[in-house]
């Protein structure tokens, strides 16, 4: 899969002077069926989390507090977005390689996943990663 398929989705925003709400929506928001939700949290600081692409699975990924930036490659190309607003998501398709990191102090990061936890969809050697990116072109 091609980093250029990585977005920014934009969700909704009620604005009250009581505090904000923002939500998502399988199907309207999320471009896939929701299977397993997580969340990282209390990263010490320069830690690095990810490195690994999927064989199936697909993300969105979301800075509910804090921030941290996301590192993706498709072997190709290398592409960083820095994640800071919790009202926006970052769609990461299966076949892209992710990695998070500067992360900030309390920071908060929710995943939306479109399959169950199966270890063996894991690519977790980006030699092997990349290798594979080249036979498929």
């Amino acid at each position: 899969m091609s980093i250029e398929n990585c977005k920014i989705i934009e969700f909704p925003k009620i604005l009250d002077e009581r505090g904000n709400l923002s939500f998502l929506e399988e199907g309207k928001h999320i471009p896939f069926e929701v299977k397993r939700t997580y969340w990282i949290y209390d990263v010490p600081g320069g830690e690095i989390r990810g490195g690994h692409s999927y064989y199936r699975n697909q993300e969105v990924i979301i800075a509910l507090s804090g921030s941290f930036d996301v590192v993706l490659s498709d072997g190709e190309q290398e592409r960083r977005f820095s994640l800071n607003r919790s009202y926006y998501g970052l769609y990461v398709p299966n076949g892209v390689w992710r990695s998070m990191e500067n992360f900030s102090t309390n920071s908060l990061a929710f995943v939306v996943a479109s399959e169950f936890y199966n270890e063996s969809d894991y690519e977790r050697n980006y030699q092997k990663f990349k290798n594979a990116q080249v036979v498929r072109l």
